[in-house]
C-alpha cells in the first residue's frame, strides 16, 4: 500500500468516529458559497469537496455561486448568515488577501469575522493572447507594449487577474490599460473576440482555451513551471521574484463551535490527500498539504500581507 493510500485510510477511520458526531444535525444539508462564477478551479474544487463531505457524512452539499464584486457579494451573504458550521465559504485570494488592500471600506472584515478552516493550495494563472497576435512571447509583448504604450488593454475581474497585470506594468515598465469586468465569461469572450489585448485567467479555467488554440498562453505567474506545460515559462524567469499566484481555500463564520472548526479542518485534510481532489489539485498546478487550524490562521495573516506588498508594488490605488 502506498504511503499516501495508508495515512489516508487511517484518516478515514478517525472522520468515522470523530467528524461524524460534531456535524450531524437533523438538518443535514450543508451549503457551500463559491463567491465567483462557474467554471474555474475555486468552483471545480469546491464541487469536489462537497461530493466528499457527501460521501463520507452523507449530508447534502448544495454549491452556490454568488458573483460580483470582487467576490464581495458571496462571502458577504456567508457572514450574514447563522456560525453554525453549516455555511461554508469558497475562501480565495481575492476575497481574504487582496481585497482589504484594494478597498477602502469593506462589508467583512477577513480576520475578524471569517475563520480559514482548510487550504487547498496555491495555483498560477497562465497571460493569455490571441494566438494571431504579434507577440509570440513575454519578450515580444512587453518590446511592443512599449512601441505602443497605453494601446494594449487588460480585462480584470477580481485581484488574481487585476494585479498581475497591474504589477506588470510597473517590473516591465509598459503602460497597459485596465478594463474591469463583472465575470470571467465575458471578459475571456472579449479576449477571443479581439476586444481585448491580454488577461490573466487561472490554469484550471483557461485549460481548454489553450487546449484548444483559440487563445495562447505567453507565461504563467508562478514560480516553477507547469508539469504539464514543461515549455511555458514563467514570468518570474524574466523578471525575477514575479509571483503572483493565489490561494483556495474553506471558511467559516469566526463564532463557529471551535469543534465544528476542527471536525471541518479534519474532513478538507483529507479530501486533499484523497482521489479525485487530490490528482485534480495536481493537475491545478497545486501541491496539496495539509494544514492544522492554527496553522490556517497565520497563513491567512501572511497571504494578506503579501498581497498589501503586491497591490502597493503595482500602484493600484483603492476604491
Amino acid at each position: 500500500m502506498k504511503r499516501r493510500d495508508f495515512v489516508q485510510a487511517l484518516a478515514g477511520a478517525a472522520l468515522a468516529s470523530t467528524i461524524r458526531p460534531v456535524l450531524a444535525q437533523a438538518n443535514a444539508t450543508r451549503t457551500i458559497v463559491v463567491p465567483f462564477a462557474p467554471g474555474g478551479s475555486g468552483d471545480i474544487t469546491a464541487r469536489l469537496l462537497g461530493q466528499y463531505i457527501t460521501d463520507k457524512t452523507g449530508q447534502t452539499v448544495v454549491v452556490e455561486n454568488k458573483p460580483g464584486a470582487n467576490g464581495i457579494i458571496g462571502v458577504e451573504a456567508v457572514k450574514l448568515m447563522p456560525a453554525d458550521g453549516r455555511t461554508l465559504l469558497l475562501a480565495t485570494t481575492s476575497t481574504h488577501a487582496a481585497n482589504p488592500s484594494l478597498f477602502k471600506s469593506l462589508p467583512y472584515d477577513p480576520q475578524k469575522d471569517f475563520s480559514l478552516v482548510g487550504v487547498f493550495g496555491a495555483g498560477g494563472s497562465y497571460m493569455l493572447v490571441q494566438p494571431q497576435a504579434a507577440y509570440k512571447n513575454l519578450a515580444d509583448f512587453v518590446a511592443y507594449a512599449k512601441s505602443h504604450p497605453g494601446i494594449l488593454n487588460f480585462g480584470h475581474f477580481n485581484a488574481s487577474s487585476n494585479v498581475p497585470a497591474a504589477l506588470l506594468n510597473i517590473t516591465a515598465g509598459i503602460e497597459m490599460t485596465a478594463v474591469p469586468y463583472k465575470q470571467i465569461g465575458t471578459a475571456v469572450a472579449d479576449l477571443v473576440a479581439g476586444r481585448l489585448d491580454v488577461l490573466f485567467i487561472d490554469t484550471t479555467a483557461a485549460d481548454a482555451y489553450v487546449a484548444s488554440g483559440q487563445l495562447r498562453a505567453l507565461a504563467v505567474n508562478r514560480l516553477t513551471r507547469l508539469p504539464k506545460y514543461p515549455d511555458l515559462p514563467t514570468i518570474a524567469e524574466t523578471y525575477p521574484g514575479f509571483d503572483t499566484s493565489g490561494f483556495l481555500g474553506i471558511a467559516v463564520a469566526r463564532d463557529t463551535p471551535v469543534p465544528a472548526q476542527q471536525a471541518l479542518n479534519d474532513l478538507v485534510n483529507s479530501a486533499i490527500m484523497a482521489d479525485p481532489m487530490h490528482e485534480r489539485l495536481i493537475s491545478f498546478g497545486f501541491t496539496p498539504k495539509t494544514m492544522s487550524l492554527q496553522t490556517c490562521g497565520a497563513f491567512a495573516v501572511s497571504e494578506r500581507e503579501k498581497w498589501a506588498r503586491y497591490i502597493q508594488a503595482a500602484k493600484i490605488e483603492p476604491v
